[in-house]
């Protein structure tokens, strides 16, 4: 391979997201009890134990990344991704789980929430009894149902749905470091992670988003006509208990990350030679990245004004440079990674209790605030910084006890 092709190879790989499709264990996925067509996607349906249909149902919405949802390895990194089989659990006790997916997850999530809402209404159809549904989802997925449940309220629509969940879902934005952004453009081919980065919902789902286009940054025009149009259904449904948890710690502590660090560095003389990023800091025109490469021959300079020290913050983590880095070396770069592991969804993001922009609320002690600062009913936080959506026992087990019955 040339050192051009080399180069221009380096963007073929996605983040964000998918920390929950990394099962740690080969075991397959049950074959689901039914399959479903939806607009823009599909599901999967597994029966809880000594079931012969629907009677208790659990639907969970997948969340944000590139190409169609991959709804079995979906199941196995619930599964098997952390340390409690979800899925699993849930069906011991009597539920039947809808696992719903996307065509195309970087789809608007306006787009996807058709296909939530046709799972809901579905489910209602097929289900034995009249048990209330339980509606939520992963990530952005979070984000989808609880758009669908607030829109169906405001159309007059009973969607029977007496808990609404999310699982380190980015209400108040997700981020992903502006340096990374910028080098999905700076790749001189087009790639899968400026696909991605230039989707429909990573311009919704980002609370700041670099434009090719004018190579500024800022919120996206996409986020604010979502934004509008969620408060057009009132934000958020009014009829079902609302709960979240998230992969961040409450104390207000993050990953250890420093600002201002270099997080990763092409160090030889091939492959982007030169090109370094650097961990978030606070102030005016701080160079994030300086972005180097051969084949053509060019160098552009990132920065930011007004930024929070955001890789640092307190929240559930992606490892966004690591993936980077992984692909550099794949092409023959010598690299230093220092921070592969970031913050991707701050946890008073993921629990709907202050917003991202100002340092003091991104690293607020939320067990100290008054819990009625949240938009949601209840809400648990990692006692340990975890990967976005990992599974684990406490967040999983404070979900399935609050299951309704």
């Amino acid at each position: 391979m040339s050192g051009q092709q080399a180069e221009q190879g380096v963007g073929e790989f996605a983040v964000g997201g998918t920390a929950h499709a990394k099962a740690t264990s080969a075991n397959p996925a049950p074959r689901p009890d039914e399959e479903w067509e939806l607009p823009n996607g599909f599901a999967h349906v597994f029966y809880g134990e000594n079931h012969d249909g629907i009677r208790r149902p659990v639907l969970l919405a997948d969340g944000f990344n590139l190409g169609p949802s991959d709804l079995e390895k979906l199941f196995q990194g619930l599964d098997d991704g952390g340390d409690y089989a979800l899925l699993t659990e849930i069906r011991r006790s009597g539920r039947d789980v809808v696992l719903i997916g996307y065509d195309e997850r970087s789809a608007s999530i306006l787009d996807n929430a058709k296909t939530v809402t046709a799972a809901i209404q579905r489910t209602i159809a097929e289900r034995q009894g009249n048990a209330p549904l339980t509606v939520g989802g992963f990530s952005m997925g979070g984000i989808i149902a609880r758009y669908v449940l607030a829109k169906l309220e405001g159309q007059g629509i009973d969607h029977q749905t007496a808990l609404y969940l999310s699982y380190d879902t980015p209400h108040r934005g997700a981020v992903i470091p502006i340096g990374l952004q910028a080098f999905s453009y700076f790749i001189p081919l087009a790639n899968k992670f400026a696909r991605q980065m230039d989707s429909p919902a990573a311009r919704e789902m980002l609370w700041r988003h670099y434009d090719r286009e004018t190579e500024t940054v800022g919120v996206a025009p996409e986020r604010e006509k979502f934004l509008a149009e969620l408060r057009s259904v009132g934000f958020w449904p009014q009829r079902p208990r609302l709960i979240a948890v998230a992969n961040g710690r409450g104390d207000g502590r993050g990953p250890a990350v420093n600002p201002g660090q270099v997080a990763l560095a092409s160090i030889g003389e091939l492959i982007y030679p030169g090109t370094v990023f650097y961990t978030q800091s606070e102030g005016h025109e701080v160079v994030v990245a300086e972005l180097k490469r051969l084949f053509p021959a060019a160098e552009k300079t990132i920065t930011t004004s007004g930024f929070p020290e955001l890789d640092g913050a307190p929240g559930g983590t992606l490892d966004s440079y690591g993936i980077l880095a992984e692909m550099l070396e794949k092409s023959g770069a010598e690299i230093e990674l220092n921070h592969a592991d970031i913050c991707f969804v701050p946890t008073v993001s993921a629990v709907a209790i202050r917003d991202v922009d100002q340092p003091d609320d991104l690293y607020a002690n939320v067990h100290g605030l008054p819990p009625e600062e949240s938009d949601l009913d209840e809400f648990l936080c990692s006692s340990e910084t975890t990967g976005h959506t990992r599974i684990t026992g406490e967040l999983g087990g404070w979900l399935l006890e609050r299951l309704p019955d």
